[in-house]
């Protein structure tokens, strides 16, 4: 008998320990960002942060280039964009987009080596496309990204192809099972930080313009066109919009909001309005640059609807609440801050 509490006690034991390793162990860090008394912390764990402190490092930008010359425009063929630089900047830009996107592949990776010039090779037709969606996010959408701006690394980290993209999910019908539709949730997916809110919290928002803010101003909607905008169902879509921005910036909540009125915009961080932006940026850049692409892809890379691959908040947040902690890597290539001619 003795011997058997041992064994259930050595048991309990172990079943304890292994719930609490599944645990944050302390300190966990609370910065508070807000007068006292509204909730405004942000709570992190250093351990993670250091892993993420690691992960975020901008590489060193190659020396400068002169002006000097004559321009790559006069020199090589097909030069659609960036021909006004020097052939000195212009090899350095390449250099550089070599390395934040195909270090291994090198300039193969977008040229034929036969004839650098054609376009025959459809990641070189994306590239270009990338660079001037790139220029346009620095020149064009200074409200979220101010003057920190972003380069090709940002995105793709060495990658040829971001970490962090999203495609159409495929439909998930249950036609002769007894739940019927899902309603687009119920399946705890990564995209909706692992909960049964909606699975795709990006087509909406970041693709479609739906309405974000759900506050109803009566207890029951009326009729007509918005009168389901007030729903618990276009609420649940909303929280999988903001779980995904938490998770993609590695804050909680009250990074934006003030937890005693989510809706109130004077009692709200001005984090909030930089993130107003950033859907719309990313709703532009998807529908303006990446959409008009999909034909170029082939079908290997499209989703499972035969959609492009797009971006959403973690393209570029990648888990911190500045890309890269705000290294500011484009102030280093002026010609990613201007718009090309197209």
């Amino acid at each position: 008998m003795r011997n058997m509490l041992k064994t259930l006690t050595l048991i309990s034991v172990g079943l304890v320990a292994a719930l609490l390793a599944g645990c944050e162990r302390p300190p966990i860090e609370a910065v508070q960002n807000g007068y006292r008394g509204t909730g405004q912390e942000q709570i992190s764990n250093p351990r993670s942060t250091a892993v993420k402190v690691a992960l975020n490092v901008a590489p060193a930008s190659l020396d400068a280039a002169s002006p000097e010359g004559p321009k790559a425009g006069a020199i090589y063929q097909n030069v659609k964009i960036l021909g006004d630089l020097s052939v000195a900047q212009f090899s350095r830009t390449m250099a550089s987009i070599t390395q934040w996107v195909a270090p291994k592949e090198g300039c193969t990776y977008c040229h034929n080596a036969a004839n650098f010039a054609e376009d025959s090779k459809y990641t070189k037709v994306v590239a270009r496309r990338m660079i001037q969606m790139t220029q346009r996010v620095n020149s064009g959408w200074k409200q979220h990204v101010a003057e920190t701006g972003v380069t090709c690394y940002t995105c793709h980290r060495g990658n040829n192809i971001p970490a962090n993209v999203w495609f159409a999910p495929k439909d998930r019908k249950y036609e002769n099972g007894l739940l019927g539709d899902l309603a687009g949730r119920g399946l705890a997916a990564p995209s909706a930080g692992l909960t049964s809110l909606p699975f795709d919290p990006y087509t909406p928002f970041l693709k479609d313009s739906a309405e974000i803010r759900v506050n109803g101003k009566e207890a029951l909607a009326a009729t007509g066109a918005d009168a389901n905008r007030s729903s618990l169902n276009q609420t649940d879509h909303t929280y999988s919009l903001m779980v995904h921005m938490s998770e993609s910036l590695g804050v909680n909540c009250t990074y934006c909001h003030n937890t005693r009125s989510f809706q109130s915009w004077e009692q709200s961080r001005p984090q909030r309005a930089t993130a107003w932006y950033g859907i719309r940026m990313a709703r532009e850049l998807n529908n303006d640059y990446l959409v008009p692409l999909t034909d170029t892809f082939p079908d290997y890379r499209h989703g499972p609807k035969g959609d492009v691959a797009k971006v959403n908040c973690k393209t570029c947040h990648q888990g911190v609440f500045k890309p890269l902690y705000g290294a500011q890597m484009a102030k280093d290539f002026p010609e990613l801050q201007v718009l090309a001619k197209q």
